[in-house]
């Protein structure tokens, strides 16, 4: 893609943060060892319900930690859901990162048929309110959407203001499925030290075996006594 004349790089569509993550490393190599200043890096990921998780079972802020040290130009969601249904995850991405952030989503739902009934009218006036409420920096269409909905969403959102990134924290924040921010109310955080090849010779011992299903089930022993 480089070598093509590309001018960003683009991780797309992500359901996953492993596989993401994948591809940022691969990023991150190409470019120290090419030495060739590395390209603009955008991610966007892909919620995929109504209770704001991707496929894989994260929810949007640890989504956002997960790939937060990969320092992206923009972070942003697309696909799967439209501006309606979107709009919630987006407002809480808006209001945890410290990047530009972005917007493509579908035009509606897909219906019976697998197609999309939202006309280019009603996508436009759905997904203008991510401008005028101050969410993103980029805003586009998906799934179902046409010239004819781009052009009606960049007619309804000119003169709009960017939004302005939130600052960034440096308060502690950790990702599995869910977050962990580390606030001030919290006054005691218990670690799950077991797992930890240098603190547990057992645990030490599944690694070093492959015994993976094992060692999983000393973590979640841990986090069900409070780690």
């Amino acid at each position: 893609m480089v070598d093509g004349g590309a001018h960003i790089i683009f991780v797309e569509t992500v359901f996953d943060t492993l596989n993401a993550r994948a591809a940022v490393f691969a990023y991150v190599n190409f470019f120290r060892d090419t030495g060739l200043p590395k390209l603009p890096l955008i991610i966007s990921g892909t919620i995929i319900d109504a209770a704001g998780r991707t496929l894989s079972g994260q929810d949007t802020e640890a989504f956002f930690i997960s790939m937060m040290n990969a320092n992206p130009f923009c972070i942003g969601f697309n696909c799967a859901l439209g501006a309606t249904q979107m709009y919630q995850f987006l407002q809480r991405l808006s209001n945890i990162s410290h990047f530009y952030v972005h917007a493509y989503p579908n035009a509606g739902l897909p219906n019976a048929m697998g197609g999309y009934d939202e006309t280019a009218e009603n996508f436009a006036k759905n997904a203008k309110t991510f401008c005028t409420d101050g969410l993103v920096n980029m805003i586009g269409g998906c799934c179902g959407t046409t010239p004819d909905y781009i052009k009606a969403l960049w007619e309804a959102v000119q003169g709009l203001p960017a939004r302005l990134p939130a600052a960034k924290s440096n308060i502690m924040m950790l990702s599995g499925m869910s977050e962990f921010v580390y606030k001030d109310h919290i006054k005691f955080v218990n670690i799950g030290e077991r797992c930890n090849i240098s603190g547990s010779a057992k645990f030490k011992k599944l690694i070093k075996n492959d015994d993976y299903e094992k060692a999983i089930a000393v973590a979640k022993d841990q986090v069900e006594n409070g780690a």
